[in-house]
C-alpha cells in the first residue's frame, strides 16, 4: 500500500479566469482520474491533506505534513509514502522530513512544473514515477526521496535550480540517486551514512536567513536579534562577509544566541580559509558555527530542529558539522 499525500502546489493547479492565474483547484482523485495508469503501479491509498501553494507552506504546516506523514509510516499496512507538493517550497519540506523522522519505508516528494490546463502538464508522469520509487524494494532504507522528471534526488542535498522549466531540481555537484526508466526503478550512487534525526515536540521559530551581499552592514541581523531564537548568514564564498555585518554577528553571539555561516553559492562547503575582518576563520574565532555543505535554507531547519530539541551551541556546532 502507498499513500499519497496531497497538499496543493502546481500539480493541483487550473487557470482560473477570475484570478487571472493558476490556483489550486484538484482534489487528489481528481489528479489520479487525469493520470489513468497509475493505480495499476499499486495500492493506493488518497490522503487529501490540503491545497496550498508552495509558498503557503509555513513552519507549522511543514511540521504537521512531517506528523501526517511519520503517522501513515507507523501503519503496518503502509509500505511507502508519496507526498504532492508545490515545489517553491518543496524541498524545505522534503528536507525537514529527512531530518526528523527514522523510517526505512520510502518516503518521495514530487510535484508539477506545469498546472493541468497547460499543454506540458508534468503532473502526471512525475506522479506514476513517484509511485514506482515508493513502491520499489530498491527503495527500502533510501530515506526521503524528491522524484520529478524521472530523476530521483536524495531530499538530503535537492534543491530548486531553475524557476521554469521542467527539470528544475538537481542535486548540485553530485546529481540523482538515480532514474525511473521505463518503468524500472534504478539506483546509480548511494548515501553517506544517515545522521541521527531531531524529533522536538516543534521546531523552534522565528529563525531568520540574512543574505550577504557586497556593502551589506548590520541592519537586518539586528532587526532579525530583537525576536529571533537563531539566525542562519547566506554568506559569501567560502562563507566571507562584509567588515559591516561583523558587529551585528557580535551582538547576536553576545546574547548568547546562535549563528550559523552558510554560503550563497550552490556548491562546496563553508570554512575557516580566510583571516581578514569579515573572512570565515575571524568568524568562527568569534563563535560563529560553520554548516558545512548545507545551503542556507536547510541550515534553518536544521537550526530550528536543533533549538526545538534544547541543543546548545556546542552540540548545534558538533550536529552542522557532521554534514
Amino acid at each position: 500500500m502507498i499513500v499519497l499525500i496531497f497538499t496543493g502546489g502546481t500539480i493541483s493547479m487550473r487557470h482560473d479566469p477570475a484570478s487571472g492565474g493558476a490556483v489550486p483547484s484538484l482534489r487528489g482523485r481528481d489528479i489520479l482520474a487525469l493520470a489513468p495508469g497509475i493505480d495499476a503501479l499499486a495500492a493506493l491509498e488518497i490522503d487529501d491533506w490540503g491545497a496550498f501553494p508552495g509558498p503557503h507552506m509555513s513552519v507549522a504546516r511543514m511540521w504537521a505534513l512531517r506528523g501526517r506523514i511519520a503517522d501513515h509510516l507507523a501503519r503496518a499496512d503502509v509500505d511507502g509514502v508519496v507526498v504532492t507538493h508545490g515545489t517553491d517550497s518543496l524541498e524545505e519540506s522534503a528536507y525537514l522530513a529527512a531530518r526528523s523522522i527514522a523510517s526505512d519505508k520510502p518516503v518521495v516528494f514530487t510535484g508539477a512544473m506545469r498546472t493541468s490546463t497547460d499543454l506540458g502538464w508534468d503532473g502526471p508522469a512525475n506522479l506514476g514515477a513517484s509511485v514506482r520509487v515508493a513502491a520499489s524494494q530498491d527503495a527500502r532504507g533510501a530515506g526521503v526521496m524528491v522524484v520529478m522528471s524521472d530523476r530521483i534526488y536524495s531530499a538530503l542535498d535537492v534543491t530548486k535550480t531553475h524557476t521554469h522549466s521542467l527539470d528544475a531540481f538537481d542535486s548540485p555537484g553530485l546529481g540523482p540517486l538515480g532514474v525511473v526508466d521505463d518503468g524500472e526503478v534504478i539506483f546509480r550512487r548511494s548515501l553517506p551514512e544517515r545522521s541521527p534525526v531531531l524529533t522536538p515536540d516543534e521546531p523552534a521559530t522565528p529563525v531568520d536567513i540574512v543574505s550577504a551581499y557586497a556593502g551589506a552592514d548590520s541592519r537586518l541581523l539586528d532587526a532579525s536579534r530583537k525576536s529571533g531564537c537563531g539566525v542562519v548568514i547566506a554568506a559569501m564564498g567560502r562563507g566571507n562577509l562584509p567588515p559591516d555585518m561583523v558587529p551585528g554577528v557580535e551582538r547576536w553571539i553576545a546574547d548568547e544566541k546562535p549563528v550559523v555561516i552558510t554560503s550563497r553559492a550552490l556548491r562546496g562547503r563553508v570554512g575557516c580559509t580566510y583571516g581578514y575582518p569579515g573572512g570565515g576563520r575571524k568568524l568562527a574565532e568569534l563563535g560563529a558555527i560553520f554548516a558545512g555543505s548545507r545551503r542556507p535554507q536547510q541550515a534553518r531547519i536544521d537550526l530550528m530542529l536543533a533549538l526545538g530539541a534544547g541543543l546548545h551551541a556546542p552540540a548545534i556546532r558538533a550536529l552542522l558539522d557532521g554534514m
